[in-house]
């Protein structure tokens, strides 16, 4: 399924066999990680059309997305965050340009957990620049950035590393995107 809106070009294919494609040869992508239920796909759909935009279901297998700005073209790989997609994460971080790992600030019990999978993906590719989103800011139940910088244990992934970390949330489906995420995709238009 493909369809243009905006500056939005989607590619969603459920297939695994996609990986073997001719994709797994690029190394352009923009990668997007994250635990399943992070908010991975509504983060990347909010920053291609500058509106809030809400995803209800999983992203089963890859998700592409081209968005266009006024001097570049960025090329998006989200990869769902389910057990059995993980595994994908480390053949494409090796190949990635830019890592954004999006964490949901409101699932403490998953905190460990995704801590422990974006260190290994920084061990793989010591060099990639690195963007945190700690979603769900909105939340009451939400962890502080700064408190996520701790469970993350983001003051480990080294001095050489380019590393931002934002608070994000995605509110009222169709408003406009929060001023944070407007600097993120800013700042990830200058990374790439």
């Amino acid at each position: 399924e493909a369809g243009s809106q905006g500056g939005l070009l989607r590619k969603t294919e459920r297939d695994r066999d996609w990986a073997r494609s001719g994709l797994q040869e690029k190394n352009n992508h923009i990668l997007v990680l994250g635990l399943d239920g992070a908010g991975k796909t509504s983060v990347l759909y909010s920053l291609a059309l500058n509106r809030v935009q809400h995803s209800k279901a999983p992203t089963q297998g890859f998700n592409e997305v081209c968005i266009s700005t006024e001097h570049s073209q960025m090329e998006f790989l989200e990869i769902g965050g389910s057990e059995p997609f993980r595994s994908y994460w480390e053949v494409y971080v090796s190949r990635g340009m830019l890592l954004i790992f999006v964490v949901d600030s409101a699932d403490h019990s998953r905190l460990p957990e995704a801590k422990k999978y974006l260190h290994r993906l920084i061990k793989i590719n010591p060099v990639i620049p690195l963007v945190v989103f700690a979603n769900k800011q909105d939340l009451k139940a939400a962890y502080h950035i700064t408190d996520i910088h701790e469970a993350l244990a983001l003051s480990d992934v080294g001095n050489d590393r380019t590393m931002f970390l934002f608070g994000t949330q995605v509110t009222e489906n169709g408003s406009e995107i929060p001023s944070t995420m407007q600097d993120a995709k800013d700042l990830i238009a200058h990374l790439a």
